[in-house]
């Protein structure tokens, strides 16, 4: 949105039309003040002012401007007897000035300059207030020794700027190691951008990884930075590197290869440096196996391999976890005095955990909401762990003696075959729940139950 302000109402019919043929909304204005109030109400993204006006000038405007709005770009028109005062203006903070008459391409090509910086400004203070918050949440809570030798690691590759593959089950925590990474690395003052693979549908991943140019496509009206490039000196993690489509695999690679990007419909190579760590909770070496996955990508993230072991191979560290919790969401719903009995603790400490630390802080945070006084007891524990359902005993729930088959691509169909049917059993026939509860994308899960022959409407209740 772009507001024009002159004291000569034809000046402003011409901008107003000139502008609207290019695709920009305007709104102009020959009262300064009004204008001044519209802007504060709206905050558009650009002002474009005439510098002498009777009522108010425009390094008026500028100034009251800059001192609500420092980011907003303002931009001077001036006739080349004032052109020392737009020169003055630009050192008040003028984003430019155009002189009249001016040339329409100028101040189009100005315009889109000014739009194109608040984009940047705007993407940059956002992604600010997430390093603030990635920064104030790194925590890797656990003493057990599987954690402490993470943690060890972690510390020992952190100063690199190696690629990392994280390994893990849904939950773990592979998000919190790639922080962890980040923060104890050079780059700790770059941004760190997270991006889920598997939360963007296919044909708006490249967008939002490569951006676009203005004009790209239909709906891109103006140009978007992508998130490689905001990762510009810092650290890009792309999560669930799994389900990222081929295609898109094979610009990743040339990215990591070349250390340039070029945004869509954009024909210049922009250079990028930035580290790369991934995650993933599929077997990638199977996906390579079925033509799912790049082997020269693989390659290239798996300089450095990371597993975060599952919740129940450090049972010693759910009661520290616990404690977190209750500390970290106790106080934020108004209940900052909350205990827990040794019972209830014990119980939870037995559960399986198969949506493992994410499973349990969700846990806790359902127990607080609900909970009635300021101690945690056996019966405020959600009925399916009271009732013992996947109790841990270090490993899976037990199941029937079956025949183990020789050969191993057998033995995965049918672990994923009684795995999937069992998340069915417990969520009703629930796809969606099924998701949530192992991390693994619906449409992914979609595809592994039609290529088993797993119909989900079968466990439905009452059916």
């Amino acid at each position: 949105m772009v507001v024009v302000i002159d004291d000569e109402e034809d000046m402003c019919k011409i901008l107003t039309k000139i502008l609207n043929m290019d695709g920009y909304h305007v709104t102009s204005f020959t009262n300064p003040s009004l204008a001044l109030d519209y802007i504060a109400k709206y905050q558009p993204d650009v002002v474009l002012t005439d510098i002498r006006m009777p009522e108010r000038s425009g390094m008026d405007v500028l100034k009251a401007v800059k001192e609500q709005f420092p980011h907003m770009a303002v931009i001077i028109m001036t006739a080349y007897a004032s052109i020392e005062g737009a020169i003055q203006a630009m050192k008040e903070g003028a984003f430019h000035y155009v002189t009249k008459p001016f040339h329409t391409e100028e101040l189009i090509a100005n315009i889109e300059k000014a739009i194109e910086v608040q984009e940047i400004t705007r993407e940059t203070v956002i992604f600010a207030e997430q390093i603030k918050r990635a920064h104030a949440d790194v925590q890797l809570i656990g003493e057990s020794l599987v954690m402490k030798e993470i943690k060890q690691l972690l510390e020992k590759i952190a100063p690199t700027d190696s690629s990392v593959l994280i390994n893990g089950e849904s939950g773990t925590g592979k998000e919190m190691a790639a922080k962890f990474i980040h923060k104890a690395s050079f780059r700790c003052n770059g941004r760190f951008v997270p991006i889920d693979c598997a939360c963007i549908p296919e044909n708006l991943l490249e967008s939002e990884l490569f951006g676009y140019e203005r004009g790209a496509f239909t709906g891109a009206s103006q140009m978007k930075l992508g998130l490689i490039e905001l990762a510009h000196g810092g650290t890009l993690f792309l999560d669930e590197i799994g389900e990222m489509p081929l295609q898109l695999q094979a610009k990743l690679l040339r990215v990591l290869q070349d250390h340039k990007i070029q945004r869509i419909g954009g024909l210049k190579q922009i250079h990028v440096d930035i580290r790369l760590l991934a995650a993933t909770n599929r077997d990638l070496n199977s996906d390579i196996e079925e033509g799912r996955f790049r082997p020269d990508l693989f390659y290239r993230l798996n300089v450095i391999n990371i597993r975060m072991p599952a919740l129940r191979e450090r049972p010693d560290d759910i009661p520290l976890l616990v404690s977190y919790f209750i500390a970290r969401h106790g106080p934020r719903l108004h209940k900052p005095n909350v205990g827990i009995k040794p019972a209830a603790m014990e119980l939870l400490n037995r559960y399986y955990w198969p949506g493992n630390v994410r499973e349990l802080e969700n846990v806790i945070e359902r127990i607080i909401v609900l909970l009635d006084g300021e101690m945690i007891e056996l019966e405020d524990v959600p009925a399916d762990i009271r009732n013992g359902m996947a109790p841990r005993v270090g490993l899976p729930p037990a199941a029937p003696q079956k025949t183990i088959p020789v050969d191993y691509k057998e033995a995965r169909v049918q672990f994923e075959t009684d795995y999937l049917r069992e998340l069915l059993e417990r969520t009703g026939g629930s796809v969606s729940e099924a998701a949530r509860i192992s991390g693994v994308s619906r449409r992914n899960l979609y595809e592994k139950l039609e290529k088993l022959g797993i119909r989900p409407e079968e466990f439905k209740k009452g059916e």
